[in-house]
């Protein structure tokens, strides 16, 4: 791969929550804004900005698996401020709103193997990929009820550390 676009992955990287500007990245590495951006894109297949675009989208996605930061603070970190945008985009990504996406990836299957899960209810929309509301509902509220019992679990931990202190 050629050296500057490596660099510009690196500082994108590096630098995901930046207003970057093709005109910057381009002085980065010694080129103009148009060979800079046929480079990068031959090399990896997108131009810089939905490069970064995706970039974005995937430190977001981590940090609503693994984090407690609300998504205006995710959408800052990332570099997108308005939070409507964010929320936008992510949706046209992951295909759901970053709160329910987080919601569904801390929903652990209770069972594994093929066993069906007894809380599921196909309904009238068996054999079409899609789940019941009410079983969507139980799903959404497990996850809430882990995420509580896990902070509490956390704030106990914490507070502990305290009457070591004293």
């Amino acid at each position: 791969m050629d050296s500057r676009v490596e660099k510009i992955e690196q500082l994108m990287r590096e630098n995901v929550q930046r207003e970057w500007s093709l005109l910057e990245l381009a002085q980065a590495v010694n080129l103009s804004v148009w060979r800079l951006s046929h480079i990068f894109a031959s090399e990896v297949g997108k131009s810089p900005m939905q490069y970064l675009r995706q970039l974005r989208m995937d430190r977001a996605k981590h940090l609503l698996e693994t984090s407690f930061l609300s998504v205006k603070e995710i959408a800052h970190q990332v570099g997108l401020n308005d939070e409507s945008h964010f929320v936008r985009d992510f949706k046209k990504v992951y295909g759901d709103a970053p709160t329910r996406y987080r919601l569904r990836s801390q929903v652990v299957p209770l069972n594994s193997g093929n066993a069906k899960n007894p809380d599921d209810k196909k309904g009238i929309h068996e054999g079409d990929g899609n789940e019941a509301p009410s079983s969507t509902n139980k799903g959404l509220a497990k996850a809430v009820r882990r995420s509580i019992l896990l902070f509490l679990s956390f704030l106990l931990d914490w507070t502990s550390t305290f009457d070591k202190a004293i």
